[in-house]
């Protein structure tokens, strides 16, 4: 059997961590940048309360702003589209649906939406608030 000759047998003995290391921070930094454009990209401030339940599937949310412009989803819509355009992304009539209200908002334009909702057929409507923080509590 042929052996082969002593300088070829070197073993691996340390691993360049240099390339890992740039790659992993590269990573790092890409999705720090791109996390919060994930989420809505529709800034509303919702009111605050003590109640809060966390949502963990996808469902369908309609945003009200600070402008009053109704948002399904990141599209824009006209009052009298809003029916038709969450009933065509309901999978089940009995799926919620959720809505994000800016608190700057009158309550008339929120009755208006939750109106428009429900004549649609639509009924389980969940709205959607912030936790009060422990300062917040004491003023």
């Amino acid at each position: 059997m042929p052996t082969l000759g002593k300088g070829t047998r070197t073993s691996l003995s340390e691993i360049n961590m240099v390339p890992f290391i740039d790659v992993v921070l590269v990573l790092l930094i890409i999705f720090m940048i791109t996390a919060p454009i994930l989420q809505s990209g529709i800034e509303v401030d919702v009111p605050k309360t003590k109640t809060i339940r966390e949502i963990a599937e996808t469902r369908i949310v309609v945003t009200v702003d600070k402008g009053q412009r109704v948002y399904v989803g990141n599209d824009p819509v006209r009052i009298r589209e809003l029916a038709s355009k969450v009933k065509s992304q309901l999978k089940k009539p009995q799926d919620s649906v959720y809505l994000r209200c800016d608190e700057t908002v009158p309550f008339g334009i929120f009755a208006t939406v939750v109106d428009t909702l429900r004549q649609s057929g639509i009924s389980n409507i969940s709205i959607v608030t912030e936790p009060l923080t422990d300062r917040q509590k004491t003023n």
